[in-house]
């Protein structure tokens, strides 16, 4: 079996460290559900293949249980993709993650639409259920 260009670019996606990472407080509304939505226009990242720039919107959205995400942290984290190599598909499974990670939400989703590029724009999104 041939190797694909891609081969080998992010095996270790799964135990990539964001620093620094996503803080939380405390939830004093547990007793309902309701909905936080995080947009963040200026999102960019490395393509791991060619070095260029990735530009995005990200969406997260999540219902809270007992914490919620703290805005400075996220934007702190944000802001490390800056200078990492990934592609779309793992940017979103990852901040997905370290929401998750940070906050134990009762379900979040993470939205994000990169810019044109080679003459396609992208959309990819990832969701998790409290259960899960």
């Amino acid at each position: 079996m041939s190797r694909t260009p891609y081969e080998g670019l992010q095996d270790d996606i799964r135990e990539l460290k964001i620093e620094p990472e996503i803080e939380a407080w405390k939830n004093e509304y547990t007793d309902r559900d309701y909905t936080i939505e995080l947009t963040i226009p200026e999102f960019t990242s490395i393509c791991p293949k060619t070095g260029l720039p990735d530009f995005g919107t990200i969406l997260i959205r999540y219902i809270p249980d007992e914490l919620c995400v703290e805005l400075k942290s996220l934007k702190l984290y944000i802001h490390a993709y800056r200078n990492v190599g990934i592609f779309y598909e793992h940017v979103v499974n990852k901040i997905l993650d370290d929401v998750v990670r940070a906050c134990l939400p009762r379900s979040a989703e993470v939205i994000a639409e990169f810019n044109v590029r080679g003459g396609m724009r992208a959309q990819v999104s990832a969701s998790y259920r409290g259960s899960e």
